[in-house]
């Protein structure tokens, strides 16, 4: 199991200190801590915190605080007007203005009163603060796409199973936009699975971004946190880090990690991975292909967001009917993948994108920008999670990280 290095944790033992001046304040009870109008009372709630709060935090922050059950106690951000912005949401949603604002993680996953984290930050951060959170026994739901390297997901998927964890990818879209398709694929309409094709962006790159001055109230090293060093650029900020490869897998994972966890799910290839990855030749490879062991290929590109070849019928196009009502796991709770993840925070199932689930997934993205940026063809065993003969390429599985945000 790697672990974070001991230095990168505030001790819980400073936190403490630091909190005993607040501690000592009036403590008054506010109405809504008794709950009422279908509000469980705030001794039952699952207290929450959100960590990163720009466009897609925020949003995720929202869809939570309308589900009675939890209690969102505090957001964090290196960047302030995000923060004060996400604050003061929270607290305009309860009334009340107990929400804390917190500019380093550590501090958050140092409380004892908070049981879970939303990780909405950029991509190169889910997994070390994944990690850090499990270790100190809060369960996560994680943005999407859930690692920037095949390594830091495997390295979720242990921290959760070692620490008892509930962790849950956040891909909404892999069965609540596509309907009744992965019931029909999955009931035998199509028969036999053959082809997929899975349309999504392609590769990030180098960052060549000029460099702009820090403005007040901007954390930029921690920011960047784990990732090289660069100048500040604005455009960063505003969740346009995408393209570059310090910071996520560009459209491949971003929307791949919906369409290819989509199209693995519905072909029921979630639990597994690729064989071989073919990247396109200009003759007999026209898209990026990724073969599997069951038999199925699939390829990037596509003139719809999922197309399935089955060995009778093909979806969109015409199929037959559904041969049978397929019952398949599905989300828990009320609410999509946002209930389905505090349905299993109580319970302790293992949630519909559960960590193990939403890595597969990513990992597929991952391989085909290795394939892309190499630009050759690679051989991958799905089970020991390597690439076979090829040492240069292996590289690209992990990648280091600055001090002191090492993983060890």
């Amino acid at each position: 199991m790697k672990h974070l290095q001991k230095n990168t944790f505030q001790s819980r033992r400073t936190f403490v200190k630091a909190s005993v001046s607040a501690a000592a304040a009036p403590f008054i009870l506010r109405a809504c801590a008794w709950g009422g109008e279908g509000r469980p009372a705030a001794s039952s709630r699952i207290t929450m915190a959100t960590i990163g709060t720009g466009g897609r935090g925020t949003s995720d922050m929202r869809a939570f605080l309308n589900i009675p059950e939890v209690q969102m106690v505090a957001v964090c951000d290196p960047v302030i007007a995000h923060r004060e912005r996400a604050c003061e949401f929270v607290n305009q949603h309860y009334g009340t203005k107990d929400c804390s604002m917190h500019n380093d993680f550590r501090e958050v996953l140092a409380r004892d009163d908070i049981d879970a984290v939303l990780i909405g930050t950029p991509d190169h951060w889910h997994a070390l603060i994944t990690i850090a959170a499990c270790k100190q026994g809060k369960d996560v739901f994680c943005e999407k796409p859930e690692s920037l390297t095949i390594a830091d997901g495997r390295a979720m998927v242990t921290a959760a199973r070692r620490y008892g964890r509930v962790v849950s990818g956040g891909s909404q879209r892999v069965l609540g936009d596509y309907g009744d398709i992965p019931r029909l694929v999955r009931g035998g309409a199509l028969g036999k699975i053959e082809e997929v094709w899975v349309n999504c962006g392609g590769p990030s790159g180098e960052c060549d971004l000029p460099e702009e001055p820090v403005p007040k109230g901007v954390d930029w090293d921690l920011w960047l946190g784990p990732a090289p060093w660069r100048p500040f650029h604005s455009s960063l900020l505003r969740g346009q880090f995408r393209p570059y490869r310090d910071y996520s897998g560009g459209g491949m994972t971003d929307w791949g990690a919906h369409r290819f966890g989509a199209a693995m799910f519905a072909s029921g290839l979630h639990e597994t991975g690729p064989v071989e990855i073919i990247p396109p030749n200009g003759v007999d490879v026209p898209l990026l292909t990724f073969r599997f062991a069951e038999g199925v290929n699939m390829y990037h590109g596509g003139t719809t967001n999922i197309t399935y070849k089955g060995s009778e019928g093909q979806i969109p196009g015409l199929h037959p009917p559904m041969l049978k009502t397929v019952e398949i796991e599905g989300y828990k709770g009320r609410g999509g993948i946002f209930g389905d993840f505090i349905h299993c925070v109580q319970t302790r199932e293992r949630p519909f994108r559960d960590i193990e689930i939403a890595h597969r997934a990513a990992t597929v993205c991952h391989l085909g920008n290795i394939a892309y940026w190499l630009n050759r063809p690679l051989r991958w065993d799905p089970n020991t999670e390597t690439i076979i003969g090829d040492p240069a390429a292996s590289r690209w599985l992990n990648r280091p990280k600055r001090t002191p945000w090492a993983l060890s």
